[in-house]
């Protein structure tokens, strides 16, 4: 039966690229997956910083939040999320931007008046809080959310057969040590791989490089991934690990027209240092830096500052 491609949308920019299936059984067996499985409502129709919602069709930049969440259950469970990563693409010149936020960054919980660490917005206010959060403190439009549950992200890592990672210097992590140079890493070494910090002398900067990086070996490996005989087992690990607000049709709409940008992918960072508050360990970011960054955000996704994005005076009400 002729090749198809089944499976890119954000999963293809953000956790798989894509995968390979074959015909209408294996296009039937994914939208069941992504329908009734991984989607999930939620309490927002568009981001607060938009006024239209993101048209697809029209091939728009648009802007995605990826969270690894920690639950030791299932996806649904509510957690912090261990790792936050925002992915803005850009069809009109095939590109797409990673930028890891360090989870103890220190912004406004929108919803909740507070200023906190950022990756508690998740477990206070769910996605909705996470997305609100993000975009008043990169002041971009968030228009789509996925989770993944870190205990379960080793199962996409080994239904894919594994990944390949090029790393910086070698390390311990758990019970695996790492060599400098290329790894061919299954599952559970991926994940002890993306998680180390404390050996890192970058500390969360280096775990978020580290993180992107098998982020977009997944990406690589999804996308040449074209055997039939462990579809079903990708579609397990997915099903049973991700949630996200986009549906099938969205995804399949994505993957048509953006899937080009994830042949060009630059990774941002953001600066700031660490610094303590009422006995609590933040990482804070000056103002200055988090203009630059959003104003390289913002300029990816087309947003010029006037009718792009709604100002709303009372984001702070929103969750």
């Amino acid at each position: 039966m002729k090749k198809f491609l089944l499976i890119s949308g954000l999963i293809l920019f953000v956790i798989l690229g894509s995968v390979a299936g074959y015909g209408y059984y294996m296009y039937s067996s994914v939208q069941n997956t992504v329908d009734n499985q991984m989607h999930v409502t939620v309490d927002r129709e568009k981001s607060e910083k938009r006024e239209l919602e993101v048209d697809i069709e029209d091939q728009e930049p648009l802007s995605f939040l990826l969270m690894g969440v920690d639950t030791g259950g299932s996806r649904t469970d509510r957690g912090r999320t261990d790792t936050l990563m925002v992915v803005t693409v850009n069809p009109a010149d095939e590109s797409m931007k990673m930028m890891s936020i360090p989870r103890d960054t220190r912004t406004e919980m929108v919803g909740r008046g507070v200023d906190d660490k950022i990756n508690h917005a998740y477990a206070f206010g769910g996605p909705e809080m996470a997305m609100a959060s993000v975009e008043n403190f990169l002041d971009i439009p968030i228009d789509y959310f996925m989770t993944v549950n870190m205990d379960g992200f080793k199962d996409i890592v080994d239904a894919l057969g594994g990944v390949t990672v090029n790393n910086n210097f070698g390390f311990k992590s758990g019970s695996y040590e790492f060599s400098e140079g290329p790894l061919d890493l299954d599952g559970s070494q991926a994940l002890a791989y993306s998680r180390m910090r404390y050996e890192d002398p970058r500390g969360d900067l280096g775990r978020n490089e580290r993180q992107r990086e098998i982020v977009d070996a997944i990406i690589k490996e999804g996308a040449q991934f074209s055997s039939i005989t462990k579809a079903g087992e990708i579609l397990d690990a997915l099903g049973n690990n991700i949630s996200t607000d986009l549906n099938f049709d969205k995804m399949v709409k994505i993957q048509s027209n953006y899937r080009d940008a994830r042949h060009n992918s630059e990774t941002l960072e953001i600066a700031g240092s660490g610094s303590r508050i009422d006995g609590i360990w933040y990482y804070i970011v000056d103002e200055n830096e988090r203009q630059r960054v959003s104003g390289e955000l913002r300029a990816h996704l087309g947003l010029d500052g006037s009718d792009s994005v709604a100002i709303n005076e009372n984001d702070d009400d929103e969750s």
